[in-house]
């Protein structure tokens, strides 16, 4: 049995099926990991879907932005102009899909591989385990019969920072946006959730979240998408894999269950190009 990573597939139903054949996966014995945002901006998002829901345990997927976006549309909270997204939004099987994407994590750890799957990061005060409990807390939520009581209150930037006393939305929101749009961090712990661009552009005073001193997870292997203008990150602590697949770039995996992980990756067409791009903004603020 192989264990994969793969990172945003957004919709890129014939890039993952080339990646697959590279792999040489067997649904049958093997297992992908998938970092979140499976729809959105590609060519066949409802194809991409249906495919990982077949998978039954053979693929888990954490949510992403673009995830929960979908679930806001769905919820009539937020509309869309992304062909891929009306797609399924008209499907026979949409109650079905939107009831099996809801349930899924925010946030996978093995113990057994030593690996934790997000979408964007974990916010730098928190343990690992801190985030796992936040994680579920919220994922109780989207699970259960009020789940669109949150989604309607899911979308904005603040609270910025987190306090063990935080309640009710302000407490879920934070959560989400820590698990699904984080990128950077300002030196007192505030989501910089502005900046968007490769480490090193940011503005003054902000890190990316995973150079943050003293971050508490720096023991834990972390393996996240998300940020596709920073690349692919390999570092002992973190990896990221959101090679920009939708932009031209690649789609990546990175084998999980080997003495050294292993990078594999496919070229990808490119279908969107980054500027002005209506869906960019509103997807990014769930």
């Amino acid at each position: 049995m192989a264990t994969y990573a793969i990172g945003d597939l957004q919709g890129c139903f014939d890039a993952l099926q080339r990646l697959l054949d590279k792999l040489q996966f067997d649904p049958a014995r093997d297992q992908i990991w998938l970092a979140g945002d499976l729809v959105n901006r590609g060519p066949d998002s409802l194809a991409t879907l249906r495919f990982v829901k077949s998978l039954r345990n053979n693929a888990i997927t954490v949510l992403g932005n673009h995830d929960l976006h979908l679930l806001a549309i769905a919820a009539d909270h937020k509309t869309t102009k992304d062909t891929g997204l009306k797609e399924i939004l008209s499907a026979p099987d949409l109650n079905e899909l939107i009831d099996w994407l809801r349930k899924q994590p925010l946030l996978h750890y093995d113990d057994q591989l030593g690996f934790a799957l997000v979408h964007a990061g974990i916010y730098p005060a928190w343990t690992l385990q801190q985030a796992l409990d936040y994680a579920e807390e919220l994922h109780q939520i989207l699970a259960g019969d009020d789940y669109l009581d949150f989604i309607h209150q899911m979308y904005g930037n603040k609270p910025r920072i987190w306090r063990n006393k935080l309640k009710g939305w302000d407490r879920l929101r934070f959560i989400v946006n820590s698990f699904t749009r984080m990128r950077y961090c300002d030196s007192d712990g505030k989501l910089n959730l502005k900046d968007k661009g490769p480490p090193g552009s940011q503005g003054s005073g902000s890190v990316p979240w995973f150079d943050m001193p003293k971050r508490k997870t720096i023991n834990n292997r972390i393996v996240f998408g998300h940020w596709s203008t920073a690349g692919r990150l390999d570092r002992p602590d973190v990896h990221a894999l959101d090679t920009g697949c939708i932009w031209g770039g690649d789609l990546t995996a990175l084998q999980l269950d080997t003495e050294y992980p292993s990078y594999i990756s496919i070229a990808c067409p490119e279908f969107r190009h980054p500027k002005g791009l209506s869906e960019v903004k509103h997807a990014d603020e769930s």
